[in-house]
């Protein structure tokens, strides 16, 4: 990638207060100063100082707008080359002018992420930093947003260091044994403890991508049930709003309403769905007919009943159709006449928001997968990564096969590499073009 000068919007386009244009590259800083009133001024500037100026169109007199200027010299810049961040007012006329300036002065439309590409061929964070970036700006939820910061802050990239400066220095002894055998450097021995003790960090650590991608993703939780049975009730009290319609007539909601909410740190698409029952009605049949695709495609289903009036012989099927991907609810705990919740129900009251917490702890205990990890430990969102920690570990594991038939050490050696190249895939130290444009690829223009 050449590092010619690039620009680009680092705030969503649209009416706003304030917008950031971001621009990188060797003579950034010159380039800029050229469209500024008080050039020399920005030219001599010391990096991490903000100034405020005029910038002037390039071809004329005309004033494009009033801005801060936040100069950044390299290396101490995100990019690690001079920069110029330019706070202007968030006028969309405004941007795109002070953009076809910059465009008109030498710079180029930055390709989505390839700020953060620059920092990381200039050595500035590793690979698997460069992708918390990504995360940091998708996370939907606080959870989300704290374990992504907890990748840009390495704690991926210390995990991978550990497992790999053990291997390295195994490698490194076998290296010596390889390359010179005439010498007497007596027996390689490579200890299985340290080899098994690698492989299962790498797999727990591959095994935490279920969880990363549950909080970064969310799941899909349906409410279902027969009509009048308080799923719309319950839809709004989830909602704090009322958002569906509450009504004592059977079939109101006649097609599916779906919000996303944040429960317990897992962003949820939650599903308000049609009644349950049979009927002749069109409308209404079309709305049961959706709301059963819903179920079925559900990551998780909230099966509601009237506990005034109990359970019938649908209830039980959908209940023992949905195995345990399901959480079945005792509704209208606090109306006169409700008997008791049965064995493996939550009784609960959508109106008085009796037992909604318990409610919420019970689908978070059931989208969340068997912790395999620590409490703090690191959490990985890349299926990139999953599939190269996967890809070591199983290479270690051949390592110990190796080691327990009794294989040379040139064999085993050769697994040993592989498991060392794998987890420099994952930083960085080992990749290439290719692999680079598929990180990212994905990012939004000015990241």
């Amino acid at each position: 990638m050449e590092h010619d000068l690039i620009a680009a919007l680092a705030t969503p386009w649209g009416v706003s207060a304030l917008a950031v244009i971001r621009t990188s590259g060797p003579g950034a800083v010159e380039a800029v100063a050229a469209l500024a009133d008080n050039a020399d001024r920005v030219r001599s500037a010391d990096g991490g100082r903000m100034l405020r100026t005029l910038l002037i169109h390039p071809e004329g007199d005309d004033i494009l707008d009033e801005v801060m200027l936040g100069i950044f010299r390299a290396p101490h810049s995100y990019t690690g080359e001079d920069a110029v961040e330019i706070f202007c007012h968030g006028s969309p006329a405004g941007i795109q002018r002070i953009l076809g300036a910059l465009y008109r002065s030498g710079f180029r439309a930055a390709e989505p992420g390839e700020f953060t590409q620059r920092a990381f061929l200039a050595g500035k964070m590793d690979l698997t930093r460069a992708e918390a970036v990504h995360e940091i700006v998708q996370a939907q939820t606080a959870t989300g947003h704290e374990m992504a910061l907890a990748r840009l802050g390495g704690s991926v990239e210390a995990a991978i260091d550990e497992a790999k400066r053990d291997l390295v220095q195994i490698m490194a002894a076998v290296a010596v044994q390889l390359d010179y055998p005439e010498e007497d450097t007596g027996e390689i021995v490579i200890p299985p403890e340290t080899v098994s003790a690698a492989r299962r960090r790498l797999e727990d650590l591959a095994a935490t991508y279920r969880t990363g991608r549950l909080y970064q993703e969310g799941a899909r939780v349906a409410l279902a049930g027969r009509t009048n049975a308080g799923k719309s009730s319950l839809f709004n009290a989830f909602l704090r709003e009322e958002r569906s319609i509450v009504s004592e007539t059977h079939g109101t909601t006649r097609d599916y309403i779906e919000s996303r909410i944040d429960l317990g740190g897992i962003p949820v698409q939650l599903y308000d769905t049609a009644g349950l029952r049979q009927t002749d009605e069109s409308i209404e049949g079309e709305g049961i007919r959706r709301t059963r695709t819903v179920v079925e495609s559900a990551d998780l289903v909230v099966y509601v009943v009237d506990g005034t009036t109990g359970l019938n012989d649908e209830d039980r099927d959908v209940l023992a159709a949905r195995g345990e991907r399901v959480v079945a609810v005792w509704n209208k705990a606090d109306a006169e006449g409700c008997a008791p919740a049965p064995e493996g129900f939550l009784s609960v009251s959508a109106r008085t928001l009796t037992g909604i917490h318990e409610l919420v702890a019970r689908i978070v205990a059931e989208l969340t997968p068997e912790r395999t990890f620590r409490q703090g430990s690191p959490v990985i969102d890349s299926l990139r990564q999953k599939n190269l920690l996967e890809r070591a570990a199983a290479a270690l594991g051949e390592v110990e096969s190796g080691l327990a038939a009794g294989y040379p050490v040139d064999a085993i050696s050769v697994d040993l590499q592989e498991a060392i190249a794998a987890l420099g895939e994952i930083t960085g130290e080992v990749t290439s073009e290719d692999i680079l444009d598929a990180v990212f690829g994905g990012f939004c223009l000015g990241k």
